[in-house]
């Protein structure tokens, strides 16, 4: 029996292809059925922004543990029917007010937080007191230090998430993966022999497109500064951006992080 336990992260899902995208590496890739838990940035899934009750319950069924979110997930406004009776689904907890939560701790051990960036982001609470905050709530209810704990950083800025993340690890957090740019990095590496860390997942969705994004709307957008819709790009070649972190079973120590970058057709 393995002593790793091992967590799938999969980056910012964008619209149908992203959707589509993954549903077929959850049921196909060897990689991703070995692993124990899979967490997955869904604030994109319906149509690039925001997520509609239909999908939440997809990814519940393509065998999601968890969803993480960020600025866009109040973008369809369903959500606040139903974001506090889902059990998967977490918000980024450095929202001043908002309905649902922003951590949540599994049967199994596992806790998942979301927090949100502030540079060149809307204005928000501190993430760095916000996480200080969780870690003693979780210090005073459960095992947190033998725990594996999780940090979805939905942040712009590289140096922020360089910083948090060293500042999450001094905390006792096991791992920390950004999201928001949609632009996988090649940094992943294991801070002080304890936490798993990559500054960006990337995006799972069209690779033809602009982060996800059709061409011509975005070139419109870029080049008139005129308030304009954002498309989601419906080309058939898609990728997936993930990463795998293993941690020790019995100290929630991470091990090893692997990222994983693949583009293929969709399965029709």
């Amino acid at each position: 029996m393995s002593k790793d336990f091992k967590l799938l992260f999969l980056g910012d899902i964008v619209g149908r292809p992203g959707r589509e995208a993954v549903k077929d590496f959850l049921d196909n890739d060897k990689m991703a059925k070995s692993c124990d838990f899979v967490v997955a940035n869904v604030e994109n899934a319906s149509h690039g922004f925001g997520l509609t009750l239909k999908n939440h319950d997809e990814f519940l069924e393509w065998g999601i543990n968890c969803m993480t979110s960020g600025n866009h997930i109040w973008d369809k406004k369903d959500v606040y029917s139903y974001i506090d009776s889902s059990k998967a689904l977490i918000r980024p907890y450095n929202y001043p007010e908002a309905q649902g939560v922003g951590y949540r701790v599994f049967d199994n051990g596992v806790i998942v937080i979301n927090l949100l960036g502030r540079t060149f982001m809307p204005p928000i609470d501190c993430p760095f007191a916000a996480l200080k905050k969780i870690v003693d709530e979780l210090k005073d209810s459960c095992d947190f230090d033998n725990m594996i704990s999780f940090v979805d950083f939905h942040a712009e800025a590289t140096a922020e998430k360089i910083c948090f993340a060293k500042y999450a690890a001094s905390l006792g957090i096991k791992a920390v993966v950004g999201t928001h740019t949609h632009v996988q990095t090649a940094d992943e590496r294991i801070i002080d022999d304890k936490c798993a860390y990559l500054s960006d997942a990337g995006f799972c969705g069209s690779s033809d497109g602009v982060i996800g994004m059709d061409y011509q709307s975005s070139l419109k957008r870029l080049t008139t500064s005129m308030p304009s819709r954002f498309d989601v790009d419906e080309s058939d070649c898609v990728q997936i951006n993930a990463c795998v972190i293993s941690f020790d079973k019995k100290s929630g120590i991470a091990k090893k992080i692997q990222r994983i970058n693949f583009i293929s057709e969709v399965k029709k």
